[in-house]
């Protein structure tokens, strides 16, 4: 349920503020302080009471919580002078002093919910989503002339709602709400109003003989648009496997998609009105690209997206993350400091995220390069897997640590799901080169070879790209190619030598390393 006082509408499944019909912008801790009060209304809420709910006992200064009270009554249009709303008894703690109405839950709201409400409270809801993106997965339509089928395509929207809801960066509109629509001609775009939310996947499923075949299209509901749609196929041999196979399919397709499409609404609003989230997407646009001035723009990116939320754990990660992908193209002019920058950063990430599967990919990902804890790194990588199995960078990034961990085939299966799930992901060339160094280390040259090619035209700049082709070529004897290669790779980082590839990627496994340096040796890169 959603809890509204004088103008505002405090909204704790989507964990949303709003104010005269405006979201405002609240760190995780300031909302969290103000749930509790609000929920514990009719009582004075003492200081160990806000520890243990908001901060989960740890210790904390009485600045910090004083400066978190001050902004709550910020937030909510009180002062400290004031009290109107938030009141200081002395020696006892605070208490919320305005009176609450509650209506529909934002996690399955229902039309009449929002018909219900006042002008203010229907125009929170109208720009609820403008904040954090926002889906319903509407009922899928059984093509197949058999009622009984039905089942089939509840359960797979279920799983598509369960699996969608895994992506703590996404908000998911619960089974009860969009499965009101059932069985309706449904306008998209009115259903984006009712249920709030940015985005609509819609589909059908049709079942003929033996064979199942599913559709399914992503519909950005403020205008209409269709942004993806696809068809996935199957033989009913297994239904419930069917069901999981065509769930991780149409996942692994929508994610990415839903991404761009928040990156490029980010990239069209105006600077001054971005808050954390938004600067988030936009560095995510730029770590996309990979390029060294991209990185360089998206760093600052993330540090201004943690300086509005100290407490966002995927832009903490991202940022150290950004100093992984520094080291491993040459890129760091001081090795040192950034180092020790991307290990804080990543430690700070796994600190504030251990149920955020991104923030503790990216993290882990980062710990295993720059701090050399490969089993622990992976460790991280494989409870980000439990939290969203869906989650592609997961699997392509756990799999470059079992690489270097010196477990080639595990890694080639784990690059192989990556692809499948998102056959057009944006870091497509980086599972490229990982399935190209986990063929090199299995001995399987010319596959290596041809899997860095495919990276190189992604990405011609990827410095470990460059030294596979290298090696490749002068492995399995082709030294004219190798040549040209190692030309390529001295111009994007003259300072690499035998001697301090150790330093640069981390090779755990003796004879990886020698059949590397091997290849690099006959290639003619210097000691």
């Amino acid at each position: 349920m959603s809890l509204v006082f004088e103008d505002c509408v405090l909204d704790p499944a989507r964990r949303e503020f709003s104010r005269a019909g405006e979201v405002v912008a609240t760190t995780p801790k300031v909302f969290d302080l103000l749930l509790y009060l609000v929920r514990n209304r009719g009582r004075v809420v003492s200081r160990e009471d806000l520890l243990a709910a908001v901060w989960e006992g740890r210790i904390v200064s009485e600045s910090t919580l004083a400066s978190h009270i001050n902004a709550a009554r910020k937030v909510v249009g009180d002062s400290g002078k004031e009290q109107r709303l938030i009141r200081t008894v002395a020696r006892k703690g605070f208490r919320f002093m305005g009176e609450i109405r509650e209506t529909g839950s934002s996690g399955g709201i229902e039309p009449a919910g929002i018909e219900a409400a006042t002008p203010n409270e229907a125009s929170a809801f109208a720009v609820a989503f403008s904040i954090k993106p926002s889906i319903a997965v509407l009922p899928f339509v059984n093509l197949s002339g058999d009622p009984q089928q039905d089942y089939f395509a509840d359960g797979l929207v279920e799983d598509l709602i369960a699996a969608l809801s895994r992506h703590r960066w996404l908000f998911v509109v619960a089974r009860a709400s969009s499965f009101i629509y059932k069985s309706r001609v449904v306008d998209v775009k009115r259903v984006g109003r009712e249920l709030g939310v940015r985005y609509v996947l819609e589909g059908s499923v049709r079942k003929a003989g033996n064979r199942v075949r599913i559709t399914g299209q992503l519909i950005d509901a403020t205008i209409g648009t269709h942004l993806w749609a696809d068809r996935f196929e199957g033989v009913l041999e297994d239904i419930f496997q069917l069901q999981d196979r065509m769930t991780e399919s149409v996942i692994g397709a929508i994610a990415p998609q839903l991404e761009r499409a928040e990156i490029e609404r980010a990239r069209r609003k105006p600077t001054e009105s971005l808050d954390a989230y938004d600067y988030y997407l936009r560095g995510m646009a730029q770590l996309h690209q990979g390029t060294r001035d991209a990185i360089d723009l998206a760093l600052p990116l993330f540090h201004k997206a943690m300086d509005l939320d100290p407490d966002f754990a995927s832009a903490c990660a991202m940022a150290a993350w950004c100093h992984c992908w520094r080291k491993v193209n040459g890129w760091m002019v001081d090795r040192p400091q950034e180092i020790a920058e991307g290990i804080r950063l990543a430690r700070r990430a796994v600190e504030l995220g251990r149920d955020d599967a991104v923030a503790l990919t990216r993290s882990g990902h980062a710990l295993g390069h720059l701090a050399g804890d490969l089993d622990g790194a992976i460790a991280l990588l494989d409870r980000a897997l439990v939290l969203n199995p869906n989650l592609v960078s997961a699997w392509f990034l756990g799999a470059f640590l079992r690489v270097w961990h010196g477990e080639s085939e595990g890694a080639i299966k784990h690059f192989t799901h990556a692809m499948h799930l998102s056959p057009l992901d944006p870091e497509l060339y980086r599972m490229q080169a990982g399935m190209a160094v986990a063929h090199l280390f299995a001995g399987r040259f010319d596959a290596a070879s041809s899997w860095a090619e495919k990276a190189f035209r992604g990405f011609p700049n990827f410095l470990m790209v460059a030294a596979i082709i290298a090696a490749c070529h002068a492995l399995a004897g082709r030294a004219d190619a190798a040549r040209l290669a190692m030309g390529h790779l001295r111009r994007l980082d003259p300072k690499l030598r035998l001697s301090n590839l150790t330093n640069w990627l981390p090779i755990r496994r003796p004879e990886n390393l020698a059949t590397f340096m091997d290849g690099l040796r006959r290639a003619g890169l210097p000691e």
